[in-house]
Order: C-alpha cells, then sequence, then structure tokens
C-alpha cells in the first residue's frame, strides 16, 4: 500500500466523519458533553472495528446464507459499538442527562464508520483509483455512516426515554433499544443487497435511511424534553 492511497483512504473515512459529528453535536449546544469523553468514544469506536472484521469473517465461513451473514454482522457491529460507548462514557458520571446517551452512541457510531469507511477506501483506491475510490467515499457518506448513526441513535433514543425510570425498565429500554439499532441495520443491508445493480432501488433505500435521520433529529428535540419527576 502506497502512502499517498493511506493519506486519501484515511482523509476520506475520518474528515466525513468528523463532519458529520460536528453536525449531531450542535443539537446539544447548551449542555455540551466533556471533550475527552467524546473523543474516547469516537476512538473506542474505530478500535472495535479491528474486533468485528475478524468475527464477521467467521460467521461468513460458517454459514453461506447471506442473510444470517448479514444479520450476524448487523449484531457484531450494534453490539460492539454500543460496548465501546459504554466503556468509554455511558457508565461514567458525566452521562448524566438523558440526551448524553444518544451523544455518546452517535459518536461511536462515527468512530466505527470512520475506520471503517477507511478500509473500504484503502480497497477501492487500489482497485479503480481516485475516481473509483472518490464515488465510494461519496456513498458510504450518504448511506453507510448515517446507517451507523440511524442504528446507533435508536439505541441512545431508547436509552434516553429509560434514563430516569428505575433499573428493570431500563433494561427493558435497553433490550428494545439493541434490537431496533440491529433490525435497523440488517434491514438496510439487506435491502442494499436486493437492491445491488438497481440503481432505482438503491435510490429508495437512501431515501428511507435519510427519513430515519429526520426522525431521529425529532427523536433529539422530544428527549431534550425529557425531565426528572421528583
Amino acid at each position: 500500500m502506497s502512502a499517498s492511497i493511506l493519506f486519501f483512504s484515511l482523509a476520506g473515512g475520518v474528515l466525513p466523519a468528523l463532519l458529520w459529528l460536528w453536525f449531531w453535536l450542535r443539537e446539544d449546544r447548551l449542555h455540551p458533553e466533556p471533550r475527552s469523553l467524546l473523543i474516547l468514544s469516537f476512538i473506542g469506536g474505530m478500535l472495535v472495528v479491528l474486533l468485528a472484521l475478524p468475527a464477521e469473517q467467521w460467521i461468513a465461513d460458517a454459514t453461506k446464507n447471506m442473510t444470517l451473514v448479514i444479520i450476524g454482522w448487523a449484531v457484531i457491529e450494534e453490539t460492539l459499538k454500543y460496548g465501546a460507548s459504554y466503556f468509554t462514557a455511558l457508565r461514567k458520571r458525566e452521562n448524566d442527562e438523558p440526551i448524553d446517551s444518544l451523544m455518546y452512541l452517535i459518536t461511536a457510531a462515527l468512530g466505527f464508520a470512520a475506520l471503517e469507511n477507511t478500509f473500504f477506501l484503502v480497497g477501492a483506491f487500489e482497485k479503480g483509483g481516485l475516481p473509483h475510490g472518490f464515488d465510494l467515499g461519496v456513498l458510504r457518506f450518504v448511506g453507510a455512516t448515517l446507517l451507523h448513526i440511524v442504528s446507533s441513535g435508536a439505541l441512545g433514543f431508547f436509552l434516553a426515554l429509560g434514563f430516569y425510570k428505575r433499573r428493570s425498565i431500563k433494561r427493558i429500554d435497553w433490550l428494545l433499544g439493541i434490537l431496533a439499532a440491529i433490525l435497523l441495520h440488517a434491514l438496510f443491508n439487506l435491502f442494499i443487497l436486493k437492491a445491488s445493480g438497481d440503481g432505482g432501488s438503491t435510490f429508495t433505500v437512501f431515501t428511507f435511511v435519510w427519513i430515519a435521520v429526520i426522525l431521529l433529529l425529532i427523536a433529539f428535540e422530544k428527549v431534550k424534553q425529557i425531565k426528572e419527576r421528583y
């Protein structure tokens, strides 16, 4: 791998993720999260990609059923992104308001997307040069990266709903959230697989992702209104 390929791949993977992170951090400008925890969440999200890759390869080798492979990959990625967010931020005392769950999970998701996209871009640049890498980078910027945001955001939303509730309810909300994240992730990948080679179908899938982003923005506004009840 040449130094130029590595540079462009890192730039194309990390910089767009940071741009999305800047966008989502604006949703909590009144009570911003500690920068140190955001950095840790982002780095944690990047690092768990190194755990996801061998686990996903094992699933791909263990079964030739593509539907099961995609579901397995969704389970791995969503649980690892949650784990990265939990160990770097969610369990800390600075996680002290409902919206923090959304912010830390989205930050970890963007770290995951940054390194995942970097690996994809390395292959694209080596195979098709700068034009192919650029096209793939744009596609992942408006597609796969947003999927990671939406799926982790769904889990963050459920955690936010249970923030002030008793532990048993929090566990139920967590379970609902992780199932929602896995379902969204798996459905997106299954639809993309089905739409492969069909530009119109692919456009429809990405349209649904953007609709999900709008719903996530609405969810942010709902979470901001959650108050502790004494």
